[in-house]
């Protein structure tokens, strides 16, 4: 008898908020999944009618707090009964060399996760690099903790940790509105933790407007060589300078914004007890 492929074992879980112009071709790349969980938070763009004609997917409505509190709901709450999850964002596009990697894969009793690096595509332009960092994306059930970190979350894994050679496409096609919408709410987020991050070399750029935006398009733009890569690549660098504007303009904000003045009634009492 044939032993069962890993792909057998593997539930994809993805967190979906208005993906219509992501989620077709996610889910095309997912056809080797018998069940794949969605936890969705409050889809108003058509969303939902691509995830519920497909007879595979459980989806889960929860409104969105964190993406720590939503991550734990997902992978926790929701009934997953393999062994593996394969936790995806809605413009992650799973590349053929992954999907056979995975069919031929058979992981140690010791592996906790798999660590998966990224590919990174404008509108369906493949870019020749970026600064998306790989991930543990591929992680054995009941060995890792979910963190809160800044606008998004953290992942530690109890155990070994391997890297894969097939990677994963990320493919976002909303519209530069939503991008800079969305860069605003998880700024701020991030601003908050600016200063309990340790002195990386990102903090100490961040720190210090605005180095941090200019670091970031001329590394993405000229050392990462997307200059060649036309008008995608110019795109792409834009958004980093973007994202990186929207940090340092709310880290101003917060530095230049000064204390609260106390109520006349809090400085009433504070004087009556000094009496």
């Amino acid at each position: 008898m044939t032993a069962p492929s890993l792909l057998d074992r593997i539930t994809p879980v993805l967190l979906t908020r208005d993906e219509a112009p992501n989620i077709r071709r996610t889910l095309s790349r997912l056809r080797w999944a018998k069940t794949i969980v969605v936890v969705d938070s409050g889809s108003a763009d058509g969303t939902l009618a691509v995830l519920r004609a497909d007879a595979r997917i459980r989806v889960f409505t929860r409104p969105f707090d964190t993406h720590a509190n939503q991550w734990r709901f997902a992978v926790m709450e929701t009934g997953v009964g393999t062994d593996w999850i394969l936790r995806l964002d809605a413009d992650y596009h799973v590349s053929e060399s992954l999907i056979e990697e995975l069919r031929a894969l058979p992981p140690a009793s010791d592996v906790s996760a798999y660590e998966i690096a990224f590919d990174y595509a404008i509108f369906g332009r493949p870019l020749r690099g970026s600064l998306y960092p790989p991930k543990t994306v591929l992680l054995r059930r009941g060995r890792f903790a979910i963190l809160d970190r800044g606008h998004t979350e953290g992942w530690r894994v109890e155990g070994r940790v391997e890297r894969l050679a097939g990677r994963i496409v990320h493919d976002d096609r909303k519209s530069s509105t939503r991008f800079v919408a969305s860069q605003i709410g998880y700024m701020s987020r991030e601003v908050e933790r600016l200063d309990a991050e340790p002195h990386s070399l990102a903090r100490r750029l961040r720190s210090h407007p605005p180095l941090a935006p200019i670091a970031a398009f001329v590394y993405a733009y000229f050392v990462k060589g997307l200059f060649l890569d036309g008008r995608a690549g110019l795109y792409y660098a834009l958004q980093r300078l973007v994202a990186e504007s929207i940090l340092a303009l709310l880290a101003l904000e917060k530095r230049l914004t000064p204390p609260l003045e106390a109520a006349p009634s809090t400085r009433e009492a504070e004087r009556d007890r000094a009496d």
